[in-house]
């Protein structure tokens, strides 16, 4: 029997938002808009992902209310990509994803940190700053450091350069 495509025969949450972040390369994407990534070619040369399945990422994300087009250019046309406000929600779904795994399947220390930007304290696996006793910080309230998992060899993108050479806070333009 084939493995169906979609999910439609689930009366469940999960199931349908699986059917939105759980393609390959959707919550990347995602996960670079929070880095501050806007622009098509910055996502392209950020995550290699083929044209064709960045530009079906990006539609979809849009028809979903995950991410906005904004014109930025008229001449020619030229579009960015930011988050909204639905999008941002996903920030609680990502980062501790992204610490599981580094907790269980990481080959090395962490490529970067997160902060609360108010008081420089690393952040704990659910977001929470341990310092202030501030629970789930917004995604516009963390910094992204360097960490000190950077390879020997690191990727030569302009995202990948601009992020390990200073702390960004999120959602903030990178490039």
């Amino acid at each position: 029997m084939a493995l169906g495509k979609n999910y439609e025969g689930q009366n469940c949450s999960l199931a349908r938002a699986l059917e939105l972040v759980g393609e390959r390369w959707t919550l990347l994407v995602v996960r670079d808009a929070f880095y501050g990534v806007r622009r098509y070619g910055d996502f392209l040369s950020h995550l290699d992902v083929p044209r064709a399945v960045l530009a079906d990422r990006l539609n979809t994300l849009v028809e979903a209310g995950i991410l906005r087009r904004h014109r930025y250019q008229d001449s020619p046309p030229r579009d960015e990509y930011l988050l909204t406000e639905r999008g941002s929600e996903l920030w609680s779904v990502i980062y501790p994803l992204m610490r599981w795994g580094e907790r269980h399947f990481a080959t090395g220390e962490p490529l970067r940190t997160f902060r609360h930007a108010a008081c420089g304290t690393e952040l704990d696996a659910a977001s929470r700053c341990p310092t202030c006793g501030h629970a789930d910080v917004a995604p516009g309230d963390v910094e992204a450091h360097p960490g000190p998992g950077v390879p020997a060899q690191p990727r030569q993108d302009p995202a990948s350069v601009a992020l390990r050479q200073r702390p960004h806070r999120l959602l903030r333009p990178l490039l």
